[in-house]
């Protein structure tokens, strides 16, 4: 009896401990539920001109989601749009659950008049983010908005609490109505040339341009210093951001903490993020804040091309004076590559989790597959397009992950179809789908075959950006990588005929996009998907499908219910990588087509693709959503940043 009251008694105690944890874990997390009405607005007119500016709840940017480390973020998007709608969370890796996503490959749209809920954990992550709409080339017409992820109180920041932050979204714009840009991309002009008309900063007009209605304006207190969280929330240009006689220190970008170094101007690639600090140690006035399109001649003086806003001290009564804060030269890559390679991991700093981010580092690091990627032009069967290794992506009406989910597999798609090391001897469309193997390094090298800025994004990971270099990647380069402190982020620049490459560790099972971020490249087909799974069925390892599932495209079953499972929590640390003690195991996925066995066969995957230019928008032949069993969403007001109130011939580049 003693011996089986003690086995009792231990087993109580593990019980317990087992429920602290969850408790504990549970505690750390808080549930943020959000309405969004997204619709048109044609009263915002943000330099004076009438056109179409898609709102969040009546706001343009739409409204900030400030969240902390693991909290779960409900947002009930109502489509009130008279296009089909989908909206993903640019740099959120959406942990073990790609069917939150947002993007064509994993979900199917919302339809006008409809609502959809996406239900996300914002897992084991700190930093600087945006959302954006992802079909249709509607990011050219707005919808998009911060999302700042803050650390848990139990993880020191590496700088001082700021005295406030602020959310700087700073993006081109077309002084037009972006069905009518989207409609005249079958001209080659438009598809590979045609700039954008200017740019806002926190969708308003240049300071002192006669067309901008209201310019930005930010207050601040003499001796105090602030984080601003800068976004290119662009569709086209790079920008070059400072702030008249202050400097800045960069401190994170897109989820790490990086090594402090002072700048005077910092330059943001299409689709990145970063946090600065700037203190405001001058005299009493106000100062201009700047941003000034790269690879682009605006001008000294330019007040057109240039996002102009204003840095007011809150007891000045000056206005600002001078001429706008000069940057560098637009073409000069050598300085912009200078940069970005000073730009280095803070190893020693926590960020999501207590232990510091250089325990998990690249030094021993060897990559199980290589992906060669080109970015490069073709005009396939007469039509406009822009290419991965010579193939342009093709969208099936059927979100690729949901074709997984079929029994016997759907034919929606063919799995390594393309080459990933060399470019199809000739362009072809198609649904461009990888194998990444889950558990292992993946070593990408993205080319850029253009003559203009390019930046790429992969969905679902952070990856260690070990090179940049202008010319043709040979493997003997590798010797230069850094891979003693690479910056982690989610989207990196690739310079005019130059290559950058980078590590990514595949632990994050998923269907997960990879693409240009440039929104011409990627509605013109430079993306693919890369496949990401584990044959092991454990819900645990993977988020089966929401039981609020949109289905579209053929004929699927629906997938099982979801069995409710708690993840592991925290994801384990890369193989090569130097790894804490009582490490938990690795995150896997649920069965889908055996890797080892033969692909699907897909003699015709269906020709439903984003739309050709100046054919109608995406809109899938079928949508029936099952019952919204979202948790109901509280009275919570959406959460909003308080805001006070031709071209000239391009020049030669320099490296």
């Amino acid at each position: 009896m003693a011996s089986y009251t003690s086995a009792n008694r231990r087993g109580l105690i593990f019980g317990l401990k087992i429920l602290a944890i969850h408790f504990i874990h549970a505690a750390e997390s808080a549930e943020i539920f959000l309405n969004w009405h997204v619709m048109i607005d044609m009263n915002i007119r943000p330099v004076s001109v009438d056109q179409p500016v898609i709102t969040i709840n009546g706001m343009f940017p739409g409204p900030l989601i400030n969240a902390t480390t693991n909290d779960n973020v409900h947002v009930n998007v109502f489509n009130d749009m008279d296009e089909p709608l989908l909206l993903t969370w640019n740099g959120i890796q959406q942990r073990l659950n790609s069917w939150q996503d947002g993007v064509s490959g994993t979900n199917c749209p919302i339809m006008p008049g409809k609502n959809w809920t996406y239900v996300f954990q914002i897992k084991d992550q700190i930093g600087s983010f945006f959302y954006f709409p992802s079909i249709n080339f509607h990011k050219a017409g707005g919808g998009f908005g911060p999302i700042r992820v803050n650390n848990r109180e139990v993880i020191k920041v590496p700088f001082s609490k700021p005295e406030a932050e602020f959310d700087l979204l700073i993006g081109d714009w077309y002084q037009r109505d972006f069905k009518d840009v989207r409609s005249q991309l079958n001209t080659t002009f438009w598809a590979y040339d045609g700039p954008p008309d200017g740019m806002l900063m926190n969708g308003r007009g240049p300071y002192k341009n006669p067309s901008t209605k209201a310019h930005e304006s930010f207050t601040v207190t003499q001796g105090k210093t602030y984080r601003f969280r800068i976004s290119n929330v662009g569709t086209t240009w790079s920008i070059n951001f400072r702030i008249q006689n202050h400097q800045m220190v960069v401190v994170e970008t897109e989820g790490s903490y990086t090594n402090k170094i002072t700048i005077e101007s910092l330059d943001v690639h299409v689709g990145q993020s970063y946090s600065v600090l700037v203190t405001a140690d001058q005299n009493a006035a106000d100062y201009y804040m700047v941003a000034s399109p790269k690879m682009f001649n605006a001008g000294d003086d330019d007040r057109t091309f240039k996002a102009i806003g204003v840095l007011h001290y809150d007891d000045s009564t000056t206005p600002p004076n001078g001429p706008l804060p000069k940057g560098p030269d637009p073409f000069d890559m050598a300085f912009s590559v200078h940069q970005a390679k000073s730009i280095r991991w803070n190893l020693t700093a926590g960020a999501a989790r207590p232990n510091p981010q250089g325990t998990f580092n690249v030094s021993n690091v060897k990559p199980s597959q290589t992906f060669i990627l080109q970015g490069s032009t073709a005009q396939i069967n007469g039509a406009l397009r822009y290419t991965v290794n010579n193939v342009s992506y093709l969208t099936p009406a059927t979100p690729l992950k949901l074709a997984d989910y079929s029994p016997n597999g759907s034919g929606v798609y063919q799995i390594d179809e393309f080459p990933v090391n060399f470019s199809n001897p000739v362009g072809v469309n198609g649904t461009f789908v990888v194998t990444g193997i889950h558990r292992e390094w993946l070593e990408i090298v993205f080319r850029n075959g253009l003559d203009v800025m390019d930046s790429w994004h992969l969905d679902g990971f952070g990856f260690y950006v070990v090179g940049f270099r202008d010319g043709e990647w040979r493997p003997k380069l590798r010797s230069i990588y850094n891979l003693y402190d690479p910056v982690v982020r989610s989207t990196v620049q690739v310079y005019p005929g130059g290559w950058t490459a980078v590590y990514v560790y595949l632990d994050n099972p998923g269907m997960w996009n990879l693409r240009s971020q440039h929104l011409k490249n990627w509605y013109l087909g430079q993306e693919i998907y890369v496949r990401v799974y584990d044959a092991d069925p454990d819900p645990t390892k993977e988020r089966p499908p929401p039981h609020n599932i949109l289905f579209c495209g053929k004929k699927i079953d629906p997938p099982l219910p979801p069995i409710e499972a708690s993840p592991p929590l925290n994801p384990s640390p890369p193989p090569g990588a130097l790894q804490p003690p009582n490490s938990p195991p690795p995150y896997g996925a649920p069965p889908l087509q055996n890797p080892s066995g033969p692909p699907s066969p897909n003699p015709t995957p269906p020709p439903h693709a984003l739309p050709p230019p100046g054919a109608p928008p995406l809109t899938p032949p079928r949508a029936s959503p099952l019952p919204n069993t979202s948790p109901p969403p509280q009275n919570q007001p959406p959460i909003r940043v308080p805001v006070p109130s031709s071209a000239p011939a391009a020049r030669n580049m320099t490296w």
